[in-house]
């Protein structure tokens, strides 16, 4: 049976609570952020604040040197908790096959379901307007038949839009797709990619094999069924986490190994205490140190070693330190990859 899959997206999600709970704000550029003093970041903007080039995940000083008149929120988890909440409650209404990504999005498998004569595009239109009369937020929506043309469809309408793509139209979707919009396809990856002459789906067929496998491993194999609008995963229903981590943006630059040494035994209190939280402290299969620099570039360095050995995270940081090779450093943060039952090793997604 053909899959149907929907990929239900919140639009700028924390601001559009703030906006519902605030109508005034609607009108202005807003961000939910950090402040300036603290070194702060943008979690979400709102469409106003888009239009002057703000982003989320941009430095709080950069974006209001792009939009003077932002109005920064400091933000309420609680708050955004509560709404995810409401959302994942009223998706478990149209499928019982949902796997969330994050508070703000996820997937719903509505192959052979009967709802809306088994329209998959009626199910999802009927999602969106549930999310609305029950939250106050709109939500964006891709339907497809594979969980990969789905999430690129989901951003063709944004905001407040639905976007479907039919089985026989995923071929002439996929040849006009740029391999920048395959979700896992960076910067760096699409700058090897252009290196290649690869910038569009058809393209990568023109590359010889055995040049993609050097290039790139056992992804060569992910790229051309996604460039030929394949995905066969299935949803996971049950997420596996895969590491616990905390992150550090301090007030000033970092100038020495031993100010950096200094905040380390309060990052790693704070990361045991979450690995005690998920009860995966004898799981622990890899520590990882990242340092972010002055100049925003950032180093990781990992070791298969238990989150109690001090001595050795502290060598790991002086080996990042040493990477930086004397620049001040803004952010530190220490992560803990997580041994799964089916396999010895994992990969840190740092």
């Amino acid at each position: 049976m053909q899959r149907k899959i929907i990929h239900i997206d919140l639009d700028c999600f924390f601001a559009a609570v703030e906006m519902r709970d605030q109508p005034s704000l609607r009108q202005h550029p807003i961000a939910v952020g950090g402040s300036v003093d603290a070194r702060g970041v943008i979690a979400a903007c709102n469409y106003p604040a888009r239009a002057f080039g703000v982003r989320s995940a941009m430095p709080t000083a950069r974006a209001l040197k792009l939009c003077p008149q932002l109005q920064l929120i400091p933000g309420r988890m609680q708050a955004y908790k509560e709404a995810s909440q409401q959302v994942m409650a009223i998706l478990q209404q149209y499928s019982d096959r949902i796997e969330p990504l994050s508070m703000d999005e996820a997937y719903l498998d509505v192959t052979g379901s009967t709802l809306h004569q088994g329209s998959a595009t009626r199910i999802a239109t009927a999602i969106r307007q549930h999310i609305w009369q029950e939250t106050g937020l709109t939500a964006s929506a891709g339907v497809a038949p594979n969980k990969f043309l789905a999430k690129i469809a989901s951003d063709e309408r944004k905001p407040d839009g639905l976007f479907v793509i039919c089985p026989h139209q995923v071929t002439d979707f996929v040849a006009r797709l740029a391999v920048e919009k395959i979700p896992g396809i960076g910067p760096k990856t699409a700058e090897r990619l252009h290196d290649l002459g690869v910038y569009h789906c058809p393209d990568l067929a023109k590359v010889p094999l055995p040049r993609l496998i050097r290039q790139f491993g056992a992804f060569s194999q992910t790229l051309l069924e996604r460039c030929q609008g394949i995905d066969h995963r299935p949803l996971c229903a049950e997420r596996v986490r895969k590491s616990v981590g905390v992150e550090q943006t301090f007030a000033s630059d970092k100038q020495s190994l031993q100010d950096c040494e200094a905040e380390l035994p309060g990052l790693l209190s704070t990361l045991q205490q979450r690995l005690e939280h998920h009860q995966a402290t004898a799981q622990v299969q890899k520590v990882a140190v990242k340092l972010k620099f002055t100049d925003f570039q950032q180093t990781t360095v990992e070791q298969q070693i238990p989150a109690t050995d001090a001595t050795a995270i502290r060598a790991l940081l002086v080996t990042a330190w040493q990477r930086g090779q004397g620049r001040g450093v803004r952010l530190m943060g220490l992560q803990a990859g997580l041994a799964q039952a089916e396999t010895k090793q994992l990969e840190l997604g740092l």
